[in-house]
């Protein structure tokens, strides 16, 4: 199995893979540098996918690392979650944030409900990430995740606090309170998820992303800060 794990160098973090003889994926552009016999392989997208990609953020490209080495991704001011897919369960994923995976780990592609996206604010086509199958995966967090269990009942929240959820959560947007009294609340929507399954939740973010965040107006620092 490979082993995943998050460093914390400098207020930074970075994601760790070690490959013994094993394959791993992770986002494209995601990678800061590898070590040891390890083979990279972009491979290009189904049909289907480019198609997909009109109407999505979600990178098709998921670059394969097969061999025996040290990888190390892009550093971030925000954080990852690194947790274990189980066989049973099928977690979806909000757009972007995918970070890496084993290679036992399948990626897919899934959509919410048509009006379901557009109260929300995701767009009219809101594809997002699916993985299924058994193994590690590393998601990009804003903050400290807390994984909890929703059992035939409902889980409401103001903003995307929700990085994941498993299947078995129906996803909506609804009004905080009745009508017009949602429009006084402060609060006028939430986001729901019901029924039964899990939810990766980050309640609060890393204090230096909330600052980088309030003087940059949320500018993202892409690709490697050394260039």
């Amino acid at each position: 199995m490979a082993r995943f794990q998050v460093r914390n160098i400098e207020g930074m973090r970075q994601v760790c893979i070690e490959l013994e003889d094993e394959t791993a994926r992770a986002a494209n552009g995601a990678l800061s540098n590898l070590s040891g016999n390890i083979a990279f392989t972009p491979r290009l997208p189904r049909p289907g996918d480019l198609f997909r990609n009109i109407f999505t953020k979600e990178s098709r490209v998921r670059p394969y690392y097969s061999g025996t080495g040290s990888i190390h991704l892009q550093p971030s001011l925000a954080g990852f979650h690194v947790f274990n897919v189980l066989a049973e369960d099928t977690w979806i994923l909000e757009p972007g944030k995918y970070w890496a995976s084993e290679g036992s780990v399948e990626l897919g592609f899934c959509r919410d409900p048509f009006f379901a996206s557009l109260w929300a604010g995701d767009g009219l086509f809101a594809w997002k990430t699916t993985l299924s199958g058994a193994g590690t995966a590393a998601i990009r967090a804003p903050g400290p995740v807390e994984e909890m269990q929703v059992t035939n009942g409902e889980l409401k929240v103001q903003g995307r606090l929700v990085l994941g959820r498993t299947s078995g959560l129906r996803f909506r947007s609804v009004r905080s309170a009745r009508f017009p009294r949602n429009l006084i609340s402060g609060q006028t929507r939430l986001r729901m998820y019901e029924g039964t399954g899990k939810v990766l939740v980050s309640w609060t973010p890393y204090w230096n992303e909330y600052l980088h965040n309030r003087m940059t107006d949320g500018d993202q620092i892409e690709g490697s800060l050394l260039e």
